[in-house]
């Protein structure tokens, strides 16, 4: 009774206080209105966000095809003046500008220490130091040298070689030396499983294998699977001796900064490439089915270069934090875009990207606060962890924190739509999350998946911050469309770059047409310079999803897409993740799973749907502190993760609260999976559920829990 009257009374006062707050907030509104009106002029800033980013070129009732509006920027001019159209020439160019300028940091690892943790376990952990950088001149000599040395390894020119290994400046310096001597890599993702691994290697038929002192254990177990291998390169660790005993005695195994001393001696000269000739065969990592490897000229890796530097403005302080799989091409062409115009890549890890990162001593900064980055790249699923972080640390405060955290972002949210910025509350609130990775990040580049239109939006605000999305594909060189960093709507993707096309096909039998009202939608269809020559020694699925016409070459996506009427596209849909349910209607269970992934309670999720019901189903990892807070609410015993997962109780508390969730996304009724079932393990790379960049392989995932899906329905 007394404990009721206790919050009644709290509330009360929480309620009297943020009154209190929203009246002083009005009147300075009154006062200082006039000043931001003429300091920030937020009329330019919506004429910015409405005005028109393309045009269509084509149409008729079947097709509608769109070309940006955007004239090229002084990057994109300078390369063509200077006939920059190969990888080994961009490089060239950009070490004769900026010679002495930093560009590629590693941070020294001062030692690795054991740390008592608060429940008594024992981890190692680093004590680190700062970055150490190369310059420009330094790197171009060093990948000089390392393609001279490939070259007295015997590799030769238009032979194919693997780079198998985490991202770091080694990588970059790799791939560059390669490029000079118009040797194609192949790049496979370091988390991709042993099977796809040894796939790779064996098609493309490469002798020689680049990778790190962390996967070196691997190959003494793939090597019995890989006869063509000859030779392993291995970038070195800081702090441990690489263990080379125990290979095939066929095998050379050499550390890599020998093969730059190699190279340094030799006297061959380089083999520059055309711009038609192969620079990376880039496998995919593979949704559905085997990996497949992707051709890329240097050709198309000019392309998405010209057309990233017509969209990215860059500034002479800025530096980018490098963390994603540069096997990735998203993240390999946004580092490029940084070496093209002279901007510094910082390179960490997951694991000690921020204070409190997994391998980061106690009292010792996590990378970010030391680099303190202004540009970084990333992919839904981390900005999807970081928004419910900050959801969890408020949720966590007391109730006149919360109050106050929530007035303060839906006051923001209201004027940054009227296209204000709001400085004092910034440095009172949102500056300290901001913080948490470093405190100067100004543009967040986001690809590899969609993004939901509730983290973007939060992510923005809470970290104050431009989060620009992009659209494209492997087979695009990613380049297809690039959000305009003045766009106030999220959720949506941008408009075509300036190097591709962007057109919507009719699709009949999932009713996208480009005669729907309001906004013409239709499969994607993306043409231009960026669009692969197809897929490596696979012709029959290249002729099924490329094409030629009107002297380009096309790329059929099988993304569902709709361009408003600013030439904006938003992704809606995917071909092959539409389900027709029993009673005729269509669910998106990519769209779906995008929007429930913000749920607090959900780690992952894999929604499915059998034609033959009425109803989706869902497989869900939970989040183990979310599900025990959960529990606790359900009046649930205290137990094990597994148990909780096993218990029908949870699995209908789990509906509820998707339930609740989906309808604040504004989801229909049949969109929401009506039964759920618990995973008790994480979906990793390793377990073959989820391709490297952590993309569901519905198939697969299908098959190891069709026992469950099979009770979902039956109940």
């Amino acid at each position: 009774m007394f404990i009721e009257d206790d919050e009644h009374m709290e509330s009360i006062w929480v309620q009297t206080a943020i009154s209190a707050i929203r009246v002083i907030a009005f009147v300075c509104d009154v006062i200082t209105f006039p000043v931001y009106l003429v300091l920030q002029q937020p009329w330019k800033r919506r004429q910015q966000s409405k005005r028109i980013k393309a045009k269509p070129i084509s149409a008729d009732d079947k097709q509608v095809t769109y070309r940006s509006v955007e004239p090229p920027r002084e990057i994109h001019v300078k390369m063509v003046q200077a006939n920059i159209d190969t990888l080994e020439k961009m490089l060239t160019y950009v070490a004769k500008i900026h010679t002495t300028k930093k560009c590629l940091g590693t941070r020294e690892i001062l030692s690795e220490e054991d740390e008592i943790q608060p429940n008594g376990r024992l981890f190692k952990k680093y004590n680190m130091g700062e970055y150490k950088w190369r310059t420009f001149t330094d790197v171009e000599n060093s990948a000089t040298n390392f393609g001279r040395g490939l070259r007295e390894l015997g590799q030769a020119a238009y032979k194919n070689i693997v780079i198998f290994a985490e991202t770091r400046a080694e990588w970059m310096i790799a791939a560059h030396g390669c490029f000079k001597q118009n040797i194609p890599i192949v790049t496979i993702y370091a988390t991709l499983g042993d099977d796809g691994v040894i796939h790779g290697i064996n098609e493309t038929e490469a002798s020689i294998v680049i990778t790190s002192h962390e996967l070196m254990p691997k190959f003494k177990t793939l090597l019995a699977k890989l006869p063509k291998v000859q030779t392993l390169i291995y970038m070195e660790d800081q702090l441990n001796k690489t263990e080379t005993d125990g290979f095939k005695d066929d095998v050379r195994v050499l550390p890599f900064n020998q093969v730059i001393r190699m190279g340094n001696a030799s006297k061959t000269v380089a083999a520059p490439p055309s711009a038609e000739d192969i620079a990376i065969i880039m496998y995919t990592s593979g949704s559905t089915g085997t990996p497949k490897g992707v051709l890329l000229s240097h050709k198309n890796c000019i392309a998405t270069l010209k057309a990233f530097s017509d969209v990215i403005k860059v500034y002479p302080e800025d530096v980018l934090i490098g963390f994603l799989p540069l096997a990735h091409v998203f993240e390999l062409l946004a580092e490029s875009v940084c070496l093209l115009t002279g901007v510094p890549i910082g390179y960490s890890t997951p694991t000690t990207l921020i204070d409190t990162s997994s391998k980061i001593k106690r009292g010792c900064r996590g990378d970010a606060s030391v680099l303190k980055p202004t540009c970084m790249t990333t992919v839904p699923l981390i900005l999807d962890r970081i928004s419910k972080g900050i959801n969890d640390k408020v949720n966590g405060q007391a109730p006149l924190q919360k109050a106050i955290f929530k007035f303060a972002y839906d006051y923001k949210k209201i004027w940054t739509q009227r296209g204000y910025e709001t400085p004092i509350l910034d440095k009172l609130i949102f500056k300290k999350i901001s913080k948490l990775m470093g405190g100067k990040v100004r543009v967040m580049l986001a690809g590899g998946a969609p993004l939901s239109p509730d983290t973007h939006e939060q992510i923005k605000l809470c970290l104050c911050t431009d989060v620009v999305q992009g659209y494209g594909l492997t087979e695009t060189t990613s380049g297809a469309t690039v959000m305009d960093a003045k766009d106030m709507i999220s959720g949506r993707v941008g408009g075509p770059t300036t190097m591709c096309d962007i057109r919507l096909c009719t699709w009949d039998e999932g009713g996208y047409r480009v005669t729907n009202k309001p906004h013409p939608q239709g499969e994607i269809i993306i043409g231009g310079d960026s669009v692969s020559q197809g897929y490596y020694k696979l012709e029959k699925k290249t002729a099924e999803d490329f094409f030629e016409e009107d002297g380009r070459r096309w790329f059929k996506t099988g993304d569902i897409g709709e361009v408003h009427p600013d030439g904006v596209l938003k992704i809606i849909d995917r071909k092959k993740d539409l389900v027709k349910l029993q009673a005729g209607e269509y669910v998106s269970l990519g769209k779906v799973e995008a929007e429930l992934k913000t749920c607090a309670v959900v780690e992952n999720i894999c929604v499915y749907g059998d034609p033959s019901k009425q109803f989706t189903v869902a497989l869900v990892v939970p989040n183990p502190k979310h599900l025990k807070e959960l529990a606790i609410k359900q009046g649930v015993p205290d137990a094990e993760f597994e148990q909780l997962c096993s218990s029908p109780v949870m699995e209908k508390a789990v509906i509820k609260e998707l339930a609740e969730h989906a309808r604040k996304c504004k989801l229909q009724k049949f969109e929401v999976p009506a039964a759920v079932t618990l995973c008790k393990e994480v979906w990793s790379p390793d377990m073959g559920l989820v391709t490297a960049a952590f993309k569901l392989k519905r198939k697969d995932i299908q098959d190891r829990y069709q026992h469950d899906i099979n009770r979902m329905y039956a109940s």
